[in-house]
């Protein structure tokens, strides 16, 4: 754990002098492309605190968009990686191999839902694990075809912008796309017309009926979904649907792809998401909390499928780079050591707790429409009071108000709606209820 005091210090404005000076800097070298939350760059962090180059000290609520779990200067990662430094930083797995790599492959089989014999392959970001991913499913099954879901998100590759569902920022003005993609509904409670009871057995009928007369069955690769969808809005699909949804791809021979990149790694209060229903994938996806904030993701799955690629098929010139294979081993070490899983429990039930006092004090709950999320992964979902016409304007004021008082948070949502909090699961509780505090205080600002 950094040295970091876990206390929230506002010396200047949010952002100060000294991080209005290096954006002036980043704006002439950087791309605009590139964005940025919240322009104030930071000197160190760790626990639950950002320190910038200012002296501020923010409250974290996004932990690098669910990265730095264990913390964003974990004893363990960095003692692991540090370690790796002084051996050596690369050989290229593909060329001399290292025991690193296989480490993490056979910890990803332990921890990984299901007790069959499972392979993994190794790669720098969510994305490229995705991609590779699809890779191994048409490989495994001689089909094409792939079906993702309304409101997922999945990456910023070619292929993983026709497989995300939200259009600005991420896919406009980039098209083509990759073809043999198809999207089908997804169980969102909140706004599935029917009510929420009935989202589960409705959606997963509908997107069945879809593949089926739309596409075939027989045509299909592989089904990929986020267990719980982030960019999309932290939504939890309906109970049933995951069930209904992985029971079609397996009697059809589908390959289904559980994307645990953001839910992965004791995010929702369990190693990964799709337990929580039982759900044993055939091909998980992880990358984001995997390593502690180095570049490292893995497909892992079932050895019959994960074999199906030829020798040579799968790799990159980065992909399992030693050092962040060590600060895998120093994420997960702490992860156990720590209980993790039972520390984003408790978050959930101080987050939702206080979430859902603050509702009960706006008249009809006011702006905030929804409370969800598990785990360490919660969210509202901000509407217009008395509706629930997505309010985006609401959801970023709020942000704003919040950062202006030194606690980081972030937006999400296919309408832009959603305020989602990611706080690294070593956070105290303190600050856990401090940004709660201040978030509740913003409230007023609207």
């Amino acid at each position: 754990m950094s040295d970091i005091p876990q206390e929230r210090r506002v010396l200047t404005a949010i952002p100060g002098p000294k991080s209005v000076e290096l954006q002036a800097r980043r704006t002439a070298a950087v791309a605009a492309g590139v964005g940025s939350t919240l322009p104030v760059f930071a000197a160190r962090a760790g626990g639950g605190i950002i320190e910038d180059v200012d002296g501020n000290r923010l409250i974290d609520f996004g932990s690098g968009i669910a990265v730095t779990s264990v913390g964003a200067s974990a004893e363990a990662v960095v003692r692991r990686a540090s370690a790796q430094l002084a051996d050596f930083t690369h050989t290229c797995f593909m060329v001399t191999p290292y025991e690193g790599y296989v480490e993490v492959c056979e910890r990803l089989a332990e921890l990984t839902p299901g007790d069959h014999a499972k392979k993994s392959a190794l790669f720098n970001s969510g994305a490229e694990a995705v991609e590779n991913a699809v890779k191994i499913a048409r490989a495994y099954t001689g089909r094409t075809a792939v079906v993702v879901f309304d409101h997922g998100y999945h990456g910023r590759t070619n292929l993983t912008m026709a497989l995300t569902a939200k259009n600005m920022p991420y896919k406009q003005g980039f098209g083509p796309f990759a073809p043999e993609v198809y999207r089908v509904p997804v169980a969102y409670g909140y706004r599935w017309p029917t009510g929420a009871e009935n989202a589960g057995a409705e959606a997963s009928a509908q997107a069945i009926d879809e593949i089926t007369k739309q596409i075939g069955a027989e045509n299909v690769a592989a089904i990929i979904i986020e267990p719980v969808l982030g960019e999309g809005g932290f939504i939890e699909p309906a109970k049933g649907f995951l069930p209904a949804i992985a029971g079609f791809a397996k009697e059809h021979g589908i390959v289904f792809v559980a994307d645990e990149i953001q839910s992965g790694f004791c995010r929702t209060g369990q190693w990964f998401a799709c337990e929580d229903e039982g759900i044993v994938p055939d091909l998980i996806t992880t990358a984001k909390g995997i390593a502690g904030g180095l570049p490292l993701s893995a497909v892992t799955g079932r050895a019959e499928i994960m074999d199906a690629a030829h020798s040579g098929g799968l790799g990159g010139t980065y992909g399992g780079n030693p050092v962040a294979c060590a600060g895998a081993l120093g994420a997960i070490e702490t992860m156990v050591e720590l209980d993790l899983n039972g520390r984003a429990r408790r978050i959930e039930e101080v987050m939702k707790g206080r979430l859902e006092e603050m509702r009960a004090k706006l008249p009809n709950g006011g702006v905030i429409g929804d409370v969800r999320g598990r785990g360490a992964m919660i969210a509202i979902e901000l509407v217009k009071p008395g509706t629930k016409d997505p309010d985006a304007a609401a959801t970023a004021a709020l942000a704003k108000a919040c950062h202006a008082e030194g606690l980081l948070v972030l937006t999400c949502g296919t309408y832009g709606n959603v305020l989602r909090f990611l706080p690294p699961l070593v956070i105290g509780e303190d600050l856990l209820n401090e940004g709660l505090d201040i978030l509740e205080r913003a409230f007023s600002t609207l």
